[in-house]
């Protein structure tokens, strides 16, 4: 169980609010983010097989899902101190062998979008709640493989 605060949760949610403002071009920082870091992801996502393509709206509504995601995990740590995750998310992970460093390097690339994103309301705080959110998505994820 981990021990998720209004605070955390306030800050989870902002940061999402961010991104929203600005889906496309948050959504080529992060897959840019994550091809700079390792370029032999591309393979894991069909929509990047040419590159990050701004005008691919798959693009975007991955993006859109995963950050959701982890604005979700925000309230399911708020609400109950643990994440539980889909079945068929973990399915995809899985059939994908997506592993910890892979999820390490979209831990990252997430980060950095949201701190784009929120420029300079950015904070340890908000970090700190944006990594443990997603940390115990990523968790959640492999635990439903």
């Amino acid at each position: 169980m981990v021990a998720f605060s209004d605070k955390q949760e306030a800050l989870v949610n902002g940061a999402y609010e961010a991104f929203k403002a600005d889906i496309p071009k948050y959504s080529v920082v992060f897959y840019t983010s994550i091809l700079e870091k390792a370029p032999a992801a591309k393979n894991l996502f069909s929509f990047l097989a040419n590159g990050v393509d701004p005008s691919n709206p798959k693009l975007t509504t991955h993006a859109e899902k995963l950050f959701g995601l982890v604005r979700d995990s925000a309230a399911q740590l708020k609400a109950s101190g643990a994440v539980v995750a889909d079945a068929a998310l973990g399915a995809v992970h899985s059939q994908k062998a997506v592993n910890d460093a892979q999820f390490l390097v979209v831990k990252e690339a997430l980060v950095k979008t949201l701190k784009e994103a929120v420029g300079a309301k950015w904070s340890d705080e908000l970090s700190g709640a944006v990594e443990v959110a997603y940390d115990e998505l990523a968790a959640a994820i492999k635990k439903a493989y």
